[in-house]
């Protein structure tokens, strides 16, 4: 299949589940994570109505940027992000997805500050606690939050999760049930600069699981691109 035949069959998922979930489709964003996809097939999948670009790596992302690829649709970063490459990513994407702790948030505000722009961000929730992971754990959430109303160059804009790896369909949603209880929590506090619009979780083989569970945006790669060859890629 084709990515505009993948991406088709992908919204249809997302009506089902969308439906089943007594939600309205529209409310689900769909963001084709383009790992080790060239500019042109980027550029297919935008013209195919992804409705956002989700990159993993800041060489990536600096090389499809000069090459146009993202023309028609907004760029997020959704990697971990080093804060030695911040100053490449603030002001030339969308949203930051992968926020994960202080120091970053820190680096962002400098930067922009530096260029005299609001940057917007998620904060990426280590919801399994999980030692391999990066993320914010659920328990510190809340003091991070109240630090945000300091770094006014920076608006939060929702939370991102990748839950554990699991063996049986369904077995996430427990995950993704404590996501959305975090944003209901976070919503009712009113913290300044935080506006939880976004809930980023939900990947290929997930993400019907993770609208039932009140995802608003999922991060498709596979499903949309093909399986990567991480043998032949030469790129680090």
């Amino acid at each position: 299949m084709s990515i505009a035949e993948n991406i088709a069959a992908i919204r249809e998922e997302i009506t089902k589940a969308a439906l089943a979930a007594g939600r309205d489709p529209a409310q689900i964003l769909l963001c084709a994570a383009s790992k080790m996809n060239d500019a042109q097939r980027v550029r297919e999948a935008v013209a195919a109505g992804v409705d956002c670009c989700g990159e993993n790596r800041v060489q990536e992302l600096t090389a499809k940027l000069a090459e146009d690829a993202y023309r028609g649709a907004p760029v997020h970063f959704i990697g971990h992000l080093q804060t030695n490459k911040v100053r490449q990513v603030v002001g030339r994407v969308d949203l930051i997805q992968s926020v994960d702790s202080l120091r970053l948030l820190e680096a962002i505000q400098k930067e922009a500050s530096k260029q005299n722009l609001t940057q917007d961000v998620l904060l990426e929730i280590n919801i399994g606690n999980e030692e391999s992971k990066s993320g914010f754990a659920p328990e510190e959430l809340d003091g991070v939050l109240e630090k945000i109303g300091a770094f006014p160059n920076i608006r939060v804009k929702g939370l991102m999760a990748i839950p554990p790896i699991c063996q049986n369909s369904g077995d996430n949603r427990k995950f993704f049930q404590k996501i959305y209880a975090l944003a209901v929590d976070i919503t009712a506090k009113k913290y300044d600069n935080v506006w939880v619009e976004i809930l980023s979780m939900g990947m290929s083989d997930d993400f019907r699981d993770a609208i039932a569970c009140g995802s608003t945006m999922i991060r498709i790669g596979t499903g949309i691109f093909g399986a990567r060859d991480y043998v032949n890629s030469h790129q680090s």
